[in-house]
């Protein structure tokens, strides 16, 4: 029996291999592997494509979490608030920096924050937020901004999962994700929307003075060589990663366009199906689809998992278990319960959605589920 994949990255290659090709070849004949005009060129061409000044590329996209931590200048013990319901990144960062992870609930159509439950976590040690734009589209950031200016609280933008979403608002108007806050990272990892050929990541902002500081410290804490101004660290996007993702780059929207029309046929064959609930959009957000994420109820979502995979086809819990579940956070204080995240690890499954699927792919996959609950 043949697999149905997540992510069918191959087939994408193959789409647009000769041009990866021609670009990674041109790294091998200017030998600058680290560095180098490929990089530049894409640090430049995402910047235009976000609407933000400063793109500072690095390793992948935990160190660019980090990163931007230590460019607050926070101290030990300060808290930083995050959504319960993402992956674990999002909070381990702060955790190895000596910060206090607050762990929040999210909204249980959206998967996202929301503005009250960030208010009511906020303390007089709280210092920053990172609202994760989840599965694809935005968090609705209006409120959370003005919230978080009113309390001297930082935005860091988690935006690893939804770059090229639009957010709307009347104040701010058509703004990209990651172009919001303070301070935004994403990762390029393969199976992104934007996805190298290994691993990789950038920061962005629009304050000149952080994006010198986030710099400095993404090379050794050194603005001129051998002079080291801050504590940092070493994440570099390689040259053979830039050069992907250049040519990625201009198939973005592209890509956005047919994941989008994969989620509506499924939207269309499944919103009828008792006992499963089909994604949310927000109408403050575009969607961009990273996961097409789906919500099994009555206790039936991890029989549903095992019947697709007897079926050849792939599938993903994205999360199983709460972040304060976890035993690396349980020192960081009092059980909690949080009773949309807590529903959420027990119900949502994603499908396989990417941008090469076939027809008959995608028939096969509506067919096999609706069999399911019909």
């Amino acid at each position: 029996m043949q697999q149905i994949p997540m992510v069918d990255l191959r087939s994408q290659y193959d789409s647009i291999k000769s041009e990866i090709d021609n670009e990674i070849q041109k790294v091998f004949d200017s030998a600058y592997y680290i560095g180098g005009p490929q990089l530049s060129s894409f640090q430049e061409n995402i910047q235009n494509y976000l609407g933000i000044k400063h793109a500072v590329p690095c390793a992948n996209g935990t160190d660019a979490l980090q990163i931007a931590l230590m460019a607050l200048d926070l101290e030990r013990g300060d808290e930083v608030i995050v959504p319960s319901f993402t992956y674990v990144a999002t909070a381990e960062v702060i955790a190895l920096l000596g910060l206090k992870p607050i762990m929040i609930d999210v909204d249980y159509n959206t998967f996202n924050i929301t503005p009250q439950y960030f208010k009511d976590a906020i303390s007089e040690n709280t210092k920053a937020i990172i609202p994760v734009h989840l599965f694809g589209q935005c968090t609705e950031m209006d409120q959370i901004i003005e919230i978080a200016n009113d309390s001297d609280i930082k935005i860091i933008e988690d935006n690893a999962q939804s770059i090229g979403a639009v957010h709307f608002s009347e104040e701010h108007g058509k703004k990209k994700a990651g172009t919001l806050g303070h301070i935004s990272t994403t990762s390029f990892y393969p199976s992104k929307n934007l996805g190298c050929y290994g691993d990789g990541g950038a920061i962005f902002t629009d304050d000149d003075t952080l994006a010198k500081k986030l710099r400095m410290i993404a090379n050794h804490g050194q603005e001129k060589r051998y002079y080291h101004s801050v504590i940092g660290c070493n994440s570099r996007l390689d040259a053979i990663q830039a050069a992907v993702l250049n040519v990625k780059l201009e198939y973005l929207e592209e890509y956005h366009l047919k994941r989008n029309e994969v989620a509506e046929v499924y939207d269309k064959a499944f919103l009828q199906l008792e006992g499963l609930e089909i994604p949310e959009r927000s109408k403050k957000s575009t969607h961009v689809f990273h996961q097409y994420t789906v919500k099994i109820m009555d206790g039936k979502r991890d029989a549903f998992k095992e019947y697709l995979a007897s079926k050849g086809i792939s599938s993903m819990i994205y999360y199983p278990v709460p972040l304060y579940k976890q035993k690396a956070f349980s020192k960081f204080g009092k059980k909690v319960h949080l009773e949309n995240t807590e529903r959420l690890c027990e119900e949502v499954i994603s499908l396989p959605i990417h941008t090469e699927m076939k027809d008959s792919t995608l028939d096969y996959i509506i067919d096999t589920v609706c069999k399911y609950f019909l």
